[in-house]
């Protein structure tokens, strides 16, 4: 091996170790970039505002996983890009591959180190490094994405999620009608209440068109193991699913899988039809922007404390504003089934719910009564340990 072989060996080596030690090379960012050219940016701090969240020149954001994975962090990264064009008083610090533990506390006070007044955690798991830093500095705003604090929030700390089985359902409808042997698939990370919701709603969403269809469920311990993913969906593949969907932080894996394979294809988290040109359904995907820009003017105006974020914040179809939202269909979905999908986004929407009642569990036992909507509290109590009928595997045990 020659000089030059091997000092590229090298750099890449250092390069993938860097990688995997989450985040300790932050990008710092201004102006411009993925979410827009920064050309209409303004202000979006408050002069003479005070408290948590002002006085600060940055924004952080950390994700567990590289901004391009196709999927969850991808979406959070076009997020934070879409604050980067939309507030021109702040420097935009992002950090990936940030794991979740004592590293993400690392990283997120860096970023104050650096001005950042206000850190988006992204990853359910960023819960715990999050409150550290909230208490470590009070002057500083922390938002998780995806877990919940249960009661009454500090001061500086809140949580944040759209309503992700609401979309899942319809994609669920799309699968339904599509599928030709009844058997779904689903590859999914861990058993945590916002997956099994969107395991159920998938499987009666397939229901609600096709009785007869089955949702076969695949645990990998693991929000991005693309070995593990790939031995799941070929293993679902062989047991004669013909459409496939997932919960996992990057898709590209199963969604190439399937495609190779003549498998339909649902997608999570992000849009990834350009991977399954001709087995592309729909899928789910989230449009963070919006709502991170207003979580940073509420905190750069020194009205956090107080807010609907200072809390477990919310979101949904009934609300208007859920920023997980529908991805464009594929070519093989025909207009009856689009049809079937408004008709049961425009119900959600009012008065009813993918879980409203009545809702077996896999024993056949009544878990929600007919006539029962559940809320929004409601249906992560519900499904916090339990799958429907009609979905096939266990869950694990922690």
């Amino acid at each position: 091996m020659n000089r030059r072989m091997r000092a590229a060996g090298l750099l890449l080596l250092l390069t993938l170790v860097a990688a995997a030690c989450g985040g300790d090379d932050s990008e710092t960012s201004t102006g411009s970039g993925d979410g827009g050219s920064g050309a209409d940016a303004a202000p979006c701090a408050t002069d003479g505002a005070t408290g948590p969240g002002t006085g600060g020149t940055a924004v952080g954001f950390i994700f567990v996983g590289p901004k391009d994975d196709f999927g969850y962090n991808q979406a959070a990264y076009q997020g934070a890009k879409a604050v980067e064009a939309s507030c021109s008083d702040f420097k935009v610090i992002t950090a990936e591959n940030v794991p979740e533990d004592d590293n993400a506390t690392r990283v997120m006070e860096d970023m104050v180190n650096k001005g950042a007044k206000i850190i988006f955690a992204t990853s359910y798991g960023h819960l715990d490094p999050a409150k550290k830093v909230a208490a470590d500095n009070p002057d500083v705003v922390i938002v998780q994405q995806g877990n919940v604090i249960g009661g009454k929030a500090p001061a500086n700390l809140g949580t944040y999620f759209g309503t992700v089985y609401e979309p899942v359902y319809l994609a669920g409808i799309a699968a339904g009608k599509a599928t030709e042997s009844n058997k779904l698939g689903y590859v999914y990370a861990f058993p945590i209440p916002q997956t099994l919701a969107n395991i159920n709603a998938f499987e009666l969403g397939a229901k609600s068109v096709n009785p007869d269809a089955e949702t076969i469920t695949v645990n990998t311990s693991s929000w991005c193991d693309p070995a593990k993913q790939a031995e799941a969906a070929n293993s679902l593949i062989g047991q004669g699913v013909d459409v496939i969907t997932q919960h996992q932080d990057c898709q590209a894996t199963v969604i190439k899988a399937a495609e190779a394979k003549g498998v339909k294809v649902v997608g999570y988290h992000a849009d990834a039809q350009q991977l399954a040109p001709k087995g592309w359904l729909t899928g789910s995907e989230w449009n963070w922007g919006p709502l991170y820009v207003d979580i940073v003017k509420t905190a750069a105006g020194g009205k956090f404390t107080g807010s609907k974020y200072n809390a477990d914040f919310r979101v949904g179809y009934k609300d208007g504003a859920n920023p997980f939202v529908q991805s464009d269909f594929g070519p093989s979905v025909d207009d009856e089934t689009k049809q079937l999908i408004t008709d049961a986004l425009a119900d959600i929407s009012a008065d009813g719910s993918p879980f409203a009642g009545p809702v077996m569990d896999q024993d056949g036992d009544e878990i929600i009564a007919e006539g029962e909507v559940p809320d929004y509290d409601e249906v992560e109590t519900i499904f916090s340990s339990t799958f429907v009928e009609g979905v096939v595997g266990s869950i694990p045990k922690s």
